[in-house]
């Protein structure tokens, strides 16, 4: 797939700027409701929610009908905790929620992105790349919830190398595998299940080729080769997937049988290093985070411009970012979950923290 064509945007920063769009600010309502937002400084933590030893390596996030924010602690940074799904209140108090199978081969899961199901159970990737060499371990799980308590764990798929983000919109669930063809360029992309076919998994997916596989993408940046990262669904059914070494959100449209309609790059760049997550929130606005640039932004799905809330330089997550992975939108709160993974600019350290940032 090449990547030719891409549009120029915008790096928005200040409520100045948006109205200098003129068109922009008046026809996107997303670009709108930013510049009602922002004041045009960045923001400062709000605070920093220091996390126990056995919450540590902080990853995907979703919220449920609940209002709680459910996580993925991934664990890597000390793997002699196990990895599972913890939840934060609406009072910021974080509590366990449910462990993980580990996999037969490996002995550990490791949890990266997680949603909510339209069915009310929670999926999760299951990135096997961050406890063994071994490609195609990974999987995708099933956490079953009755009455808000998780009941049971199933593994839905099996043979990515490294699934990643997730997403859902209606009946379909999606699961990006960052590495499918670990060769340069970087091949990955987005596989999609329906809920009827998860119910008689698992299905064990064959990488390029594999009916299941709906997106295709090549990542060029030869400094970083990681691929598909963050995906997120729109409420009007298009789907944004991250290009973590490139830089770059993909907008995918469909037709009403559910094949790809198009496919054209979003944004790219604008003041970001990469893109790592990625949530929509109930404003319609697409939020993700910037690990190797310590950074959280908001993108306008209509248009692409970003708007970058809050970035500081490289530290250990006491009072601000440490290798952000990703962010998500709770009212006027954007919570970041800091992985601080040794990687690029980031050295791994002994502070496992989140950071909650306020909006104007």
């Amino acid at each position: 797939m090449k990547k030719n064509i891409i549009p120029i945007g915008i790096t928005c920063l200040s409520a100045s700027a948006l109205l200098l769009l003129g068109g922009c600010a008046e026809s996107c309502k997303q670009c709108a409701t930013v510049a009602f937002l922002t004041d045009g400084e960045l923001l400062s933590p709000m605070k920093t929610i220091t996390l126990p030893k056995k919450y540590n390596s902080p990853d995907g996030m979703t919220i449920g009908a609940d209002g709680y924010i459910y996580v993925a602690m991934n664990n890597v940074g000390d793997q002699s905790y196990p990895a599972k799904i913890a939840r934060i209140s609406p009072d910021d108090e974080i509590t366990d929620f449910c462990d993980l199978p580990p996999h037969p081969k490996t002995g550990k899961a490791s949890p990266l992105g997680i949603v909510f199901g339209s069915d009310g159970n929670l999926y999760v990737a299951d990135n096997q790349t961050f406890v063994t060499e071994e490609r195609a371990l990974s999987r995708l799980l099933r956490i079953n919830i009755v009455n808000g308590k998780a009941v049971g764990v199933d593994v839905v798929v099996t043979g990515m190398t490294m699934a990643n983000g997730v997403s859902s919109s209606g009946d379909y669930i999606v699961v990006n595998d960052t590495n499918i063809v670990p060769d340069y360029p970087l091949k990955s992309g987005t596989y999609r299940f329906s809920l009827k076919q998860l119910d008689s998994g698992p299905i064990a997916v064959t990488g390029l080729g594999d009916p299941n596989l709906i997106i295709e993408m090549t990542t060029e940046n030869a400094d970083f080769q990681v691929g598909a990262n963050g995906v997120a669904y729109g409420s009007d059914g298009s789907m944004y997937v991250c290009d973590f070494g490139d830089a770059e959100i993909w907008k995918t449209t469909f037709k009403p049988n559910g094949e790809v309609d198009s496919l054209e790059v979003l944004c790219k760049g604008q003041g970001l290093e990469c893109v790592d997550g990625l949530q929509m929130d109930a404003d319609g606005i697409l939020w993700t985070a910037d690990f190797l640039g310590n950074a959280i932004a908001s993108i306008c799905p209509d248009c692409g411009n970003v708007t970058i809330w809050a970035k500081n330089a490289p530290g250990d997550g006491s009072n601000g970012m440490d290798a952000p992975s990703e962010c998500i939108r709770r009212g006027n709160k954007v919570y970041v979950s800091n992985i601080d993974l040794t990687y690029g600019p980031n050295t791994q350290d002994d502070i496992h923290s989140m950071t909650v940032y306020e909006l104007p």
